[in-house]
């Protein structure tokens, strides 16, 4: 922890996301006070390795100086300037770069500042894309246990109820097709997306998806063929196709984008967390020219795209993303991402043999590990119990910090994590797991 008037002004007047108040100071509140590389220091000055990297934003490592120096650059120029009427050289430059490793068909660029604003503007997009085509398309299709946001837009198309199910009698229309990773095979999670596309023909504006991992729901890994699948019945049923890369992009599942898996060309793509290296706020939705053309027409016929943000396209922004956009290609981080994935799979191999482990679920370097009361018979930790979030208190006091997903401990290390620091991770985090839960 810090000072006590550090903690006096938290408890007074911080209201924390995701965090119940009334408990929060009871888990002995950490302030942390710089990074770098992996690791995180607090204000004691004890290091930590930082296993869910800044909440899935972190790539290159903190204080990265290809980034500090790019920042610094451009803050000598100007810190923002609005791209309502005007427009900056960092964002033309770095929509460029975006088209040119995005899946083929995407063609431009709108800037936002967060995943969740991503999402709502593609929402929003494709409703305004059917009208201007004549059609009125007021539903959507997404996936039980999906994760996309929490503007009211993203919120709607979102299906994990503890998190939305409050906020029902606020949203718009959405079917939910089961989740893939709880169908018993691919065939019969692709016909829960048919299902829904048949019975509501002309009437679905897109379905929206997380490729290959559903992260937030819990590391929940869709079947082999699934996005695939989902591009086909898109294509088949003319409604358009969102991927959601929000927590997938920039090489969190081996490859830059979770969509080169499968060889799916979305019309739709939002991507935010990794895009600026974790440094700060920017987010994009990127659209096929066929969705662009369709906005473009005199003034008098309204097809303008009426939304924006203060901070679209901020310079500082751009000019980090830019730099960590180099820093993939000067270290060849993709290409050296595969030796990484694979010790992970082979020391998630003999976590999964743990007791109090049910299972483990892994793309790329996205890893969820499922910690239960019992592995046979199967007994889950009931919510009250806090088995995940006790878990990761204990890894903390091993020099670890991630954060649970209910019972599962996320590990999301950055890329730039070597495979010693990867096997010490993954050390606290089967230490942790074997400590916390010996009783039971």
């Amino acid at each position: 922890m810090s000072s006590p008037d550090a903690l006096a002004r938290e408890l007074q007047y911080v209201w924390h996301p995701f965090t119940q108040m009334q408990v929060w100071a009871d888990d002995d509140p950490l302030f942390i006070d710089s990074g770098q590389g992996v690791w995180v220091r607090d204000t004691q000055g004890r290091e930590y390795y930082d296993a869910n990297s800044s909440l899935w934003l972190t790539i290159h490592g903190h204080r990265r100086k290809e980034i500090d120096d790019a920042i610094r650059r451009q803050l000598d120029k100007i810190a923002h300037s609005t791209m309502l009427g005007l427009t900056h050289e960092p964002a033309g430059e770095l929509a460029e770069r975006l088209i040119s490793i995005a899946p083929e068909g995407l063609s431009r660029v709108f800037y936002s500042d967060s995943g969740s604003t991503a999402v709502e503007i593609a929402i929003k997009m494709t409703y305004q894309f059917w009208r201007h085509r004549g059609e009125e398309r007021k539903t959507f299709v997404a996936l039980a246990d999906g994760y996309h946001g929490d503007t009211i837009g993203s919120v709607s198309v979102g299906g994990i109820s503890l998190f939305h199910g409050i906020f029902a009698d606020l949203l718009f229309e959405c079917h939910f097709a089961p989740s893939p990773a709880s169908c018993a095979s691919l065939c019969q999670a692709l016909s829960g997306v048919e299902k829904i596309l048949t019975a509501h023909p002309g009437n679905v504006a897109a379905v929206i998806v997380e490729p290959l991992i559903q992260a937030a729901g819990g590391m929940l890994v869709a079947p082999k063929g699934f996005l695939a699948g989902v591009r086909d019945l898109c294509d088949r049923y003319d409604v358009l196709m969102i991927v959601d890369e929000v927590a997938t992009g920039f090489g969190r599942t081996g490859r830059m984008f979770a969509c080169e898996h499968e060889d799916v060309a979305p019309d739709l793509m939002t991507v935010a967390k990794g895009l600026t290296g974790g440094y700060l706020p920017l987010a994009a939705t990127l659209t096929s020219e066929a969705v662009f053309q369709a906005f473009l027409g005199e003034y008098s016929q309204g097809k303008t795209f009426f939304h924006g943000h203060s901070y679209t396209g901020n310079p500082l922004a751009c000019a980090a993303a830019l730099a960590s956009l180099q820093i993939f290609e000067d270290d060849n981080v993709i290409a050296d991402l595969a030796p990484k994935i694979q010790f992970i799979s082979e020391r998630l191999e003999h976590i999964a043999t743990l007791d109090r482990v049910g299972s483990v679920r892994q793309v790329g370097i996205m890893v969820g590990i499922e910690v239960v009361r019992s592995r046979r018979p199967r007994v889950d930790y009931v919510w009250e119990e806090r088995a995940g979030v006790r878990v990761c208190r204990r890894a903390r006091t091993l020099g670890l910090l991630t954060r649970p997903l209910g019972n599962v401990i996320v590990f999301m290390p950055m890329l730039v994590s070597s495979i010693r620091e990867l096997g010490e991770m993954l050390d606290m985090i089967e230490m942790a797991i074997t400590e916390e839960l010996a009783d039971g």
